[in-house]
């Protein structure tokens, strides 16, 4: 579908920051007078970005670039507003065809010879399939490496490398690491945002012996159809960041130590201190094994209802509220960072979306530049009015973000303190990560598996 352009060609910028030519010029920033980020209408209408930075590329008018992703209606609108200001610049169309479909028919594509111009990759391992099985992603250019080097963390471009060789620059971003409460039912109760893991037991326990019956601390739910246990998995990955650090998530991902390893099973058994103690689960929802069929889209709204104190779920789950729920500080909900074991370190589950090419054509590569830059992350920040989108781009300033939590979770990215690692599931063989995983997760709830038995039978699926 093509966008619709501004009225006539737009040569200026309204904010402009001092970076190279091939790191695009900061966009600019909305302005709305209450510190909650942009508003999507005026600011968006008058976003632009320095046309100069794409000269380098030559006369682009006339040309077109075809995307494919998984990014469908609603949030494509948004997606494909945010192009439009390289359109305008370049004259170059965005072609975009966004389906669920695509992470199939991607690899039957490119065996057709039919790929895209660039495809907007949902993980890593996808990535990874393309170019060790199909050969099919072309390295990255020099201008998006540039990018990358300049405003993403080293960890971010190592998710978009395949065997020592730069291919797909990082897009959006998620935040996994987030627990949702209600802050009128901390403040009524007196209760204060947990610090350290330590903390966040105390109060869990605390909460437990104060609220007797039907309300528990804590609410989950795993159930996600095909994909049920997948939340699960998030837990997991989060506590063996927490107890045994980022070098053994490494090890643990990679397969170099065992999924059955002592220090995996202590993280299990870290989650299970909450998620399979039935004092502390699960409010409004049932027993233990309730979590096994519990839709992870309700799982947190026991909150509203004063049934269950705090869901964890990333930061997208914001858009899964109930139409005229509240989320801000003193909203109907809210979310704090999960807490790390000590105050010193900060451990942050992440996943997100890269950028692959599969043609090197002028306007191709002006167009992946774009998408690296932080004049893409503040077009797509001010075309989002509603929120719930946010990148780990350094350039994308968090006034531009249309809410008070998606400015928390872009602070979460940005923090110097922060210690990022993707999504473990989506880093796995698919044999595990969204097979055997997922279902021992399932059954560790609704069977009382235990956990000596669910990791090992997950080690015994590795191919």
């Amino acid at each position: 579908m093509r966008i619709q352009k501004f009225g006539g060609r737009r040569r200026g910028i309204a904010l402009a920051a001092g970076v190279a030519s091939t790191a695009l010029v900061l966009g600019a920033c909305a302005d709305t007078g209450d510190g909650s980020g942009g508003d999507g209408g005026e600011a968006a209408e008058d976003f632009a970005i320095d046309c100069a930075a794409y000269e380098e590329f030559g006369d682009l008018e006339g040309t077109t670039v075809s995307v494919y992703t998984t990014i469908v209606e609603p949030e494509a609108e948004t997606q494909q507003a945010s192009y439009e200001p390289f359109e305008e610049c370049t004259g170059v169309e965005i072609e975009y065809e966004g389906s669920r479909e695509m992470e199939a028919q991607l690899p039957v594509r490119v065996q057709a010879g039919n790929p895209p111009d660039i495809a907007i990759l949902p993980q890593p391992g996808l990535l990874n399939t393309l170019v060790t099985e199909y050969d099919a992603v072309l390295p990255a250019p020099a201008s998006v490496e540039a990018n990358v080097d300049e405003f993403w963390e080293p960890v971010w471009k190592e998710y978009g490398t395949v065997d020592g060789t730069f291919y797909a620059a990082p897009l959006g971003s998620n935040v996994k690491s987030f627990v949702w409460y209600s802050p009128s039912m901390f403040a009524d109760a007196g209760y204060e945002i947990p610090e350290t893991w330590d903390d966040l037991l105390t109060l869990t326990e605390t909460i437990a012996g104060e609220t007797e019956g039907a309300a528990k601390p804590w609410c989950a739910g795993v159930e996600s159809g095909d994909a049920t246990g997948w939340p699960a998995t998030d837990w997991i990955e989060d506590m063996v960041l927490r107890s045994a650090g980022p070098d053994v998530y490494d090890q643990w991902v990679s397969h170099e130590i065992a999924f059955d390893d002592p220090q995996i099973v202590e993280a299990f058994d870290m989650a299970g201190e909450i998620l399979k103690n039935p004092d502390y689960v699960n409010g409004g929802l049932g027993g233990v094994d309730s979590i096994a069929t519990a839709s992870w889209t309700d799982a947190g709204y026991p909150i509203l209802e004063g049934n269950c104190w705090m869901h964890r779920a990333a930061n997208f789950y914001a858009t899964q509220w109930p139409e005229g729920t509240e989320v801000g500080p003193e909203g109907d909900v809210y979310a704090f960072y999960l807490p790390s074991v000590t105050t010193d370190e900060k451990p942050v589950l992440v996943a997100g979306e890269f950028i692959a090419a599969f043609e090197s054509r002028p306007e191709v590569e002006a167009f992946q530049t774009f998408l690296s830059s932080p004049d893409w992350a503040n077009s797509k920040a001010v075309h989002t009015p509603a929120g719930g989108w946010v990148s780990a781009n350094l350039g994308l300033d968090p006034e531009n973000l249309a809410t008070d939590f998606d400015q928390l979770t872009v602070e979460t990215l940005q923090d110097p303190a922060t210690v990022s690692r993707f999504d473990g599931s989506d880093l796995m063989p698919a044999a595990v990560g969204t097979d055997s995983f997922w279902s021992g997760m399932t059954e560790w709830f609704a069977s009382d598996r235990s956990t000596e038995q669910v990791t090992s039978d997950i080690e015994q699926s590795w191919p």
